[in-house]
């Protein structure tokens, strides 16, 4: 009985090893928080009494097409551009740049000269503040570039003044033995206990049948599962012939991350931008690399705030050097090499060859948008399939889209004539024979 009696003084080692591990636990979740509240602060501006949030819309509007903060790109890197000029030569060189090269000034000769003569847009509607501003914003210290906390290595502490880990996992585990080592002291004390007081410790039952002979004897209940066991499989059957051809949610990962999030959604550059072909051709089309040129000749890496959880910036980056490999685009000397690489794009929604499907029938005579059949394009990462594309889901929406008769004199009239056959206000695409055979199997 005195064993029996000490085994309360194992729980109370128990609670006090548990309390200790959650005050280490505070201890480090507070220094972790205090560490990185120390590191906060602001980068001071390089020109006084100038507002960078300004200048940064002023930047982007008027001057990104052209310049970097930090690299060149058309014209040359803006970052110091305050420490190799004057401010007042700045003033009139921004405001009217071919001016003061015809004045003679020196400086703006060597500097239009060093970069092929490509002349730079007159600002004459900037003031001296908008200009303070924009240089104020090309002045701020190069970000540095940020660290993966997932990626540290594993053991160290990530808060600096906190446990690690490894620690706590170690103390999880000596919780853990502890309470193994208690459950089986206390099951073997109770097993003494019943042997003392003559309590048997398992019954002994009468056997009986086992469950599978029990069920082979019951014919009803063979049959009933023989019954569900065929519908079940004919169900499962016709549910996977059913998927044949059908690639709903198909999500391939292409040679060049291309972003709709980005593209369509905060940029908002529409469709048919891209797929231009998709106004008078039967396919939309696979956009040139040259459509991608027009803006990534200037654009050679995005801004902090596109990256995201799972696509870093450097990542994006590196995305745009490879559209610059296969286009044969050197951004140091902002000309093509002349040495091309393909691009093979996987392709993401594809009929039937026994089904046609024509784009400019869709988008340019009835209107409808991309997203109807492709899907929230501009919320996409991956462009992936949206829509089944099957003949039941065409069909159905035939029988539910209106035809639209504005401005279109051969609808009208047709529309007139058939709505006086069906009595009705508006007809649908169905009632125009959109449900006919013929008409998409030919």
């Amino acid at each position: 009985m005195k064993k029996s009696m000490e085994r309360p003084f194992i729980l109370k080692h128990f609670f006090l090893v548990f309390l200790i591990l959650f005050t280490f636990t505070t201890f480090g979740q507070d220094a972790e928080g205090s560490d990185s509240q120390e590191g906060s602060g602001t980068e001071a501006v390089a020109v006084e009494g100038a507002d960078p949030a300004k200048g940064k819309e002023l930047f982007n509007s008027l001057c990104a097409a052209c310049h970097k903060r930090y690299k060149d790109a058309v014209g040359p890197m803006l970052h110091g551009v305050t420490e190799r000029r004057d401010m007042d030569w700045l003033y009139k060189w921004i405001k009217n740049s071919q001016q003061l090269i015809k004045s003679g000034d020196s400086q703006a000769v060597q500097l239009y000269e060093e970069w092929n003569k490509v002349a730079m847009n007159a600002f004459p509607q900037l003031s001296n503040q908008d200009i303070d501003n924009i240089l104020a914003y090309v002045e701020e210290p190069k970000p540095e570039p940020k660290v993966d906390v997932a990626a540290a290595p594993a053991g160290e502490a990530q808060g600096g003044g906190g446990i690690s880990t490894e620690i706590v996992l170690g103390l999880l585990a000596i919780v853990l033995l502890v309470l193994s080592v208690i459950l089986y002291l206390v099951n073997k004390t109770l097993n003494r206990f019943a042997e003392a007081n003559g309590i048997p410790v398992k019954a002994d039952k009468p056997k009986g049948k086992p469950i599978w002979v029990a069920f082979a004897e019951n014919q009803f209940l063979v049959l009933v599962a023989v019954v569900f066991l065929l519908l079940a499989v004919a169900w499962g059957g016709y549910g996977f012939l059913m998927q044949v051809g059908v690639d709903q949610g198909y999500e391939p990962i292409q040679p060049i991350h291309y972003s709709h999030r980005i593209h369509a959604g905060e940029n908002q550059i529409e469709c048919k931008y891209c797929h231009s072909s998709a106004r008078v051709s039967k396919h939309s089309g696979i956009p040139s690399l040259n459509v991608c040129m027009n803006c990534h000749k200037q654009i050679a890496e995005v801004s902090p705030e596109t990256a995201t959880e799972d696509y870093s910036k450097e990542f994006y980056d590196g995305e745009i050097q490879k559209l610059y490999e296969a286009t044969g685009w050197d951004t140091s000397t902002q000309s093509y090499t002349g040495e091309t690489k393909p691009v093979k794009w996987v392709r993401i929604h594809n009929l039937p060859d026994f089904a046609y499907f024509n784009h400019s029938q869709h988008v340019s005579v009835a209107g409808i948008e991309c997203q109807q059949c492709h899907g929230p394009v501009e919320e996409m990462e991956i462009m992936y399939q949206h829509a089944p594309l099957t003949m039941g889901w065409c069909i159905n929406c035939h029988r539910e889209t209106n035809i639209k008769v504005e401005g279109n004199a051969y609808y009208e009239k047709i529309h007139e004539e058939l709505s006086k056959k069906y009595d009705v206000d508006q007809l649908t695409a169905a009632e125009m024979g959109g449900l006919e055979c013929g008409k998409c199997h030919y």
